[in-house]
């Protein structure tokens, strides 16, 4: 899989099939986000979500084990993460 692709499948990804499952991230993100902030008992913000979710997938990679998946994953994160985290900053 070359990088065009791994992009490519990150954008449909991110703005067809997974939104179409479990909504808009930037609703998934601040829910995950409150659940972890109650369970950690910090606050623990939707940027943060991504942040961590790339952290699980970089996880994954340090196993040895190639799933193109996990990079498929991290460039979505990173592109919904940079997204919401704009939009965090735009509304202080």
């Amino acid at each position: 899989m070359i990088r065009d692709d791994i992009l490519a499948k990150a954008s449909s990804i991110i703005n067809g099939e997974r939104e179409g499952t479990y909504g808009r991230p930037e609703n998934s993100f601040t829910v995950i986000s409150e659940l972890w902030s109650a369970y950690l008992r910090r606050s623990i913000t939707p940027t943060d979500v991504a942040n961590l979710m790339i952290l699980l997938k970089i996880a994954r990679n340090c196993s040895g084990v190639y799933k193109a998946d996990n990079w498929i994953d991290i460039c979505g994160y990173a592109a919904l993460g940079g997204e919401i985290q704009e939009k965090e900053n735009s509304e202080q």
